[in-house]
Parts: structure tokens; C-alpha cells; sequence
């Protein structure tokens, strides 16, 4: 699994953080990964404790927050997901396909009016 952040994908100035090049294995690591540390004991989730992922121009930590708010990129490097329990609660149950069968597909992690979308696709596109 790859992460990435990709700047200016359109007119409007959008980004995307990136997670693709993964399996069914990798895909279900990652529902357990924000099951376990971010639902059940309520902690933070840094890309860089996850050994399965592989960050090429990014750290990303995901983190509870009072407001779902999505991606706050600190300096282009280090970027915060700041969600509700319930808002990554959404996001498990946005991964469960993944989880099931290999797919081509892609999904859209949070659908906030945000600057920076965060991408989950296995091939990389949308």
C-alpha cells in the first residue's frame, strides 16, 4: 500500500491524498488499523506505525476531532485527518468492499467540503 499527496488536480486547486497499489489483505489491515486504534481506544493513528504502507511524499495521522473537518496539510508533508469516532465509524464501513474481493474500484474516504479529498483506490485512478 502507497501514500501519496497530489497537489492542484484541478481549477479549483483541490488535492488528494492517495492510498492505492494494495490488496483484500492490505485493505482489511487498514479497516483494523482504525477499528482498533482509532474506534476502540479512542487514539491516533499515525501512517508511520502501519508497516504495510509506504509513504512516498507524505505523513498522515489520523486523529478524533470534535467537527469532521478531513486532510489539514500542516507544511506539504505532514497532514492531519481530523474526524469523529463516527466519521471513521463511516469510513470502516466505506473500506468493507475493499475487504471482500479484489476490486478495480475507488472510494472517496470522507465527503467533506474540503480542499484536500482523501482517495482510496487500489489502481491509483479515479
Amino acid at each position: 500500500m502507497q501514500l501519496d499527496y497530489i497537489e492542484n488536480i484541478n481549477e479549483y486547486g483541490d488535492n488528494i491524498v492517495r492510498l492505492y497499489d494494495f490488496n483484500k489483505a492490505e485493505a482489511t489491515k487498514f479497516r483494523q488499523a482504525i477499528q482498533q486504534t482509532i474506534i476502540a481506544n479512542q487514539k491516533s493513528l499515525k501512517f508511520t506505525s502501519l508497516d504495510f504502507v509506504q509513504s512516498r511524499n507524505c505523513n498522515l495521522t489520523l486523529r478524533i476531532a470534535d467537527t469532521d473537518e478531513g486532510i489539514n496539510i500542516r507544511d506539504k508533508i505532514n497532514f492531519f485527518c481530523d474526524l469523529t469516532t463516527e466519521g471513521y465509524k463511516q469510513m470502516v464501513l466505506l473500506l468493507e468492499p475493499f475487504c471482500k474481493k479484489e476490486t478495480k474500484g475507488y472510494q472517496w474516504l470522507y465527503d467533506i467540503d474540503n480542499q484536500t479529498d482523501f482517495l482510496f483506490s487500489p489502481g491509483g485512478t479515479w
